[in-house]
Order: C-alpha cells, then sequence, then structure tokens
C-alpha cells in the first residue's frame, strides 16, 4: 500500500501495543496518540499505564494526562481533540500513531459519530440518580415503556447503556436507535490509515496483566487510588470506573484484605481483556492482526507493508 496518513494500533490492555506504537514511532519519525479513555486523567499515571517521561523523550506524546478526574470526557470529546491534534502533526511532516485500547475511539475516527444533541445536565443528573436507585430489570422495565426498539437490544445487566437510552429518549424524544442510523462524518477514511490489532497468545496476555498490576503496586497505584477517592468524586464518572479503582478503594476502606484486592484487581482487568477482544471480533474485522510475541518482531512485520 502506499504511505498511510496515519498508523492505527489497538489491542487489549497488556498487550504491548504501546512498545510496538514506541518502537515504530522512533523507526517512522512519528507521534503517538492516545486513544485510551482512561489514559486521558491526569490523575491515573500508574493505574492506567501510561506512558512515562522516558517514552516521551524518545517520542513525542500527545492526548495523555490533560484531563482532570473531575471531567466526564467523552468520546466526541477526543474525536474534536484528536481532529486538532493530527492536523498539527502532519503540518510538522510527521507521521500521526495512534494508539490504545478503546474500541469506540477507533470507531468514531474511521466511522464518525451519530448526531445526538447534548443532554442537559438536570436529564442526566436525573437518570445517574435513577440507576443508583434502580436494580437492572425495573431499568429495564421503565426503557421498554418509553423506547422498546433499544430495550430490545440491550439486556437487564447493562445498567449503563439502558441509562444512556433513556436519557436520550428523555432529553430529544426519539429513540436512540434513531440517531445511531444517522451516519457521522469519518475524520479518517479506511483506505487513508493502516490499521494493526496485537493479539498476543491469550495465557501470555492474562501474565501479562498480572505481572503489571504487581508493577502497579510497587509504582504507587494504592497511594494513588487514596489520592482519587480523596476527591469524593461522583461514583458514575468515567474515571471512578477504571480498572483497579473498586477493589483498591475497597481496600483502602478496610472492606477486604490486600490478596482479595489485588486478586479482584486482577481478574476484572482480565475480564476486560476478554471483552475487547470480543468486541474486535465483530467491528475489527478488516484489521491486520498480529500474534508475535515481542515489539521487534511486529515492528518487522508492519514495516514490511508499510511503504515509507
Amino acid at each position: 500500500m502506499s504511505k498511510p496518513r496515519a498508523i492505527l494500533i489497538a489491542g487489549p490492555t497488556a498487550s504491548g501495543k504501546s512498545a510496538v506504537a514506541l518502537a515504530l514511532g522512533e523507526h517512522l519519525g512519528g507521534v503517538i496518540i492516545n486513544a485510551d479513555s482512561m489514559q486521558v486523567y491526569s490523575d491515573l499515571k500508574v493505574l492506567s499505564a501510561r506512558p512515562g517521561e522516558q517514552d516521551a523523550d524518545r517520542v513525542p506524546h500527545a492526548l495523555y494526562g490533560f484531563v482532570p478526574a473531575a471531567r466526564a470526557y467523552s468520546v466526541g470529546q477526543w474525536l474534536e481533540d484528536v481532529k486538532a491534534v493530527i492536523a498539527d502533526v502532519e503540518g510538522q511532516g510527521l507521521m500521526p500513531i495512534i494508539t490504545g485500547g478503546t474500541g469506540l475511539y477507533f470507531k468514531a475516527l474511521l466511522e464518525g459519530l451519530s448526531p445526538v444533541p447534548d443532554i442537559p445536565d438536570d436529564i442526566r443528573k436525573y437518570w445517574r440518580e435513577m440507576a443508583r436507585e434502580t436494580d437492572g430489570q425495573d431499568l429495564h422495565r421503565l426503557l421498554r415503556g418509553r423506547d422498546p426498539e433499544m430495550a430490545g437490544r440491550l439486556r437487564p445487566s447493562d445498567p449503563q447503556r439502558m441509562i444512556r437510552a433513556l436519557e436520550v429518549f428523555d432529553a430529544t424524544g426519539r429513540s436512540l436507535a434513531e440517531w445511531q442510523n444517522e451516519p457521522g462524518d469519518p475524520l479518517l477514511g479506511e483506505k487513508q490509515v493502516t490499521r494493526i490489532f496485537v493479539e498476543p497468545p491469550r495465557e501470555m496476555l492474562y501474565e501479562r496483566i498480572d505481572a503489571r498490576f504487581d508493577t502497579m503496586l510497587e509504582q504507587g497505584a494504592l497511594e494513588e487510588v487514596k489520592l482519587l477517592a480523596g476527591q469524593k468524586l461522583d461514583v458514575d464518572l468515567p474515571v471512578m470506573r477504571a480498572l483497579g479503582v473498586k477493589p483498591l478503594i475497597a481496600l483502602l476502606n478496610g472492606d477486604i484484605e490486600p490478596e482479595e484486592a489485588i486478586q479482584r484487581a486482577k481478574t476484572e482487568t482480565r475480564r476486560y481483556a476478554k471483552r475487547q477482544l470480543t468486541w474486535s471480533k465483530s467491528n475489527m474485522i478488516a484489521w491486520n492482526c498480529l500474534f508475535k510475541k515481542d515489539s521487534e518482531s511486529m515492528l518487522a512485520n508492519i514495516v514490511s507493508f508499510i511503504d515509507v
């Protein structure tokens, strides 16, 4: 293929995609742009495995650690921010290398976003409070009475998406399904990019997840979560759903022992990685999958089909 406008590198958490992006950035002369919804938060440097200063010294990084925990950063906001960054990187004659584990960011990048209007704060607050007071079955009944089409798509075990559908219907009088049927404008065309999905062997992936969390604890993850908890933020904020936050807060509160907190964090991370892989099978069919075990062999494979 001809030289792409950008290189996209996705993969499950702890798959080694950041190392691949770093090696590729050095090789091609690029800027690494974040596509991970938790690595945007300034308060989660350790627990989100955000690239460190040494990485930034090797290759410039963008859209990392710039959002305060109290802000609910969205995919729409990321799309606006990444558009400006890509333009700046291209203006410097460098290669945008967009990497992360948030599949919806890549989907928005390549397909655009449906034009769902902003939800008024009072409506958003009402349904967030309703979610805390109502179980999944009752929420599903509420949704079925207002938006049968979305109720047919969603399960009672998925309160976050049910609340999203309810607040959209409440704010606009239209089903979220109708809004989703209206196409958005892609920021990058599929033929303009090289798409890489990093997928190490499953057993190796799980071993990396466990080892990385042990390293996070050594690097101060518990202290980081203590500072986060001290802000007394709304539990519905995205940052409070970051992997490891809930079990470490439970540990800090004395509700569980350290061994249980560690095991819970590792288990929820493994389950998240599994969901990422499942999502990719349906939504990243056309991506080039790399199953290699180390970043050097991955780099060789990538460079082999990029004409630079």
